[in-house]
């Protein structure tokens, strides 16, 4: 029996018409099955006529047409839209109080990095924004200016020093800075124990705007992909491996609060940071230190240690 839905399908032709310079595939598609697909389109977003909140109303109608522009486009399957809802129902599973699955897909797809663009634009000389990342956690120990945010952690001690401030050079007084990184075997405090805190601290700036701390030489490290993001990047032939880098969030009164990180100069993953945060800007020369060369602090370190320096510029808030 030939079902209204088969004969939508007959209309199709599954050959390949041409594609464009990016290498887009261009499917033919008839006229009539066009107007089918749009027709379910324009009443999609129909339905969101009543929405009070325009704001949200816009959100929806463009995911919608987004949606489904992309299944029109690539001709989606039913098996493949099934697989995708499998995919999303094992990245919900898999999600707890200390992994976050879906920020891991967020940042492979790129879609973390874009939005920090989108909202951090350029301004003057401030200091570029990247990705949040997914182990970041508001119980944080303090440290005063000089202390040690490893708390012993395993890795290469890193004397980390700057300053904090605005784009007319004032120096900011009191920012808040929140550190933290992965330890030499590419973990997080969290992922040895949700309660264990190392390798993180705050500690605020000077009345000159200074800072200072013992931190790890970064490394680089897988992002977790044991699980349905890690099975995707594979499926695509994709390296789960981040760039080596030390996060930063910063803030202060009167400022646009940045989150960015800091990459060693001439790392190995480097540009093919699996969730695309490096920015030129943000790679630095982390100085190595043959073991018995002085520490800044008078410190005494068993081997080898670096040292960089990364002077951050804060946006005016509402920019």
């Amino acid at each position: 029996m030939t079902t209204a839905a088969s004969k939508q399908r007959a209309q199709v032709n599954p050959k390949t018409a041409g594609a464009d310079a990016r290498g887009t595939i261009f499917r033919e598609v008839s006229p009539e099955q066009q107007a089918v697909e749009q027709q379910l389109v324009d009443h999609v977003v129909a339905s969101f006529e009543a929405c009070e909140d325009p704001r949200l109303k816009e959100l929806m109608v463009a995911l919608v047409k987004h949606l489904h522009s992309f299944i029109r486009e690539v001709r989606l399957t039913e098996e493949e839209w099934g697989a995708a809802i499998d995919f999303l129902t094992k990245a919900g599973h898999i999600t707890d109080d200390v992994r976050q699955e879906f920020i891991l897909l967020s940042d492979t797809l790129g879609a973390s990095m874009q939005t920090i663009n989108v909202n951090n634009a350029a301004y003057a000389d401030a200091t570029e924004a990247t990705v949040f990342g997914p182990f970041f956690v508001e119980d944080s120990p303090a440290i005063d200016n000089g202390g040690d945010m490893a708390f012993e952690a395993p890795g290469e001690p890193c004397w980390v020093e700057g300053t904090v401030t605005d784009t007319d050079g004032n120096r900011l007084a009191g920012a808040r800075i929140e550190v933290w990184e992965a330890d030499e075997t590419g973990l997080y405090d969290v992922q040895y124990d949700a309660g264990k805190r190392a390798a993180r601290a705050h500690l605020f700036t000077e009345a000159d705007g200074s800072y200072r701390f013992w931190g790890l030489t970064p490394t680089p490290y897988p992002i977790p992909d044991d699980g349905p993001v890690g099975r995707m990047l594979d499926a695509v032939g994709r390296s789960p491996l981040r760039a080596s880098h030390l996060h930063f969030m910063v803030s202060h009164e009167g400022a646009r609060t940045l989150v960015t990180h800091i990459f060693p100069e001439g790392d190995p993953i480097g540009w093919k940071d699996t969730v695309f945060g490096v920015k030129q800007s943000l790679i630095k020369r982390f100085e190595p230190q043959a073991a018995g060369t002085p520490t800044p602090d008078g410190r005494v370190i068993d081997g080898t240690w670096s040292r960089v320096r990364f002077d951050i510029v804060l946006a005016p808030a509402g920019v």
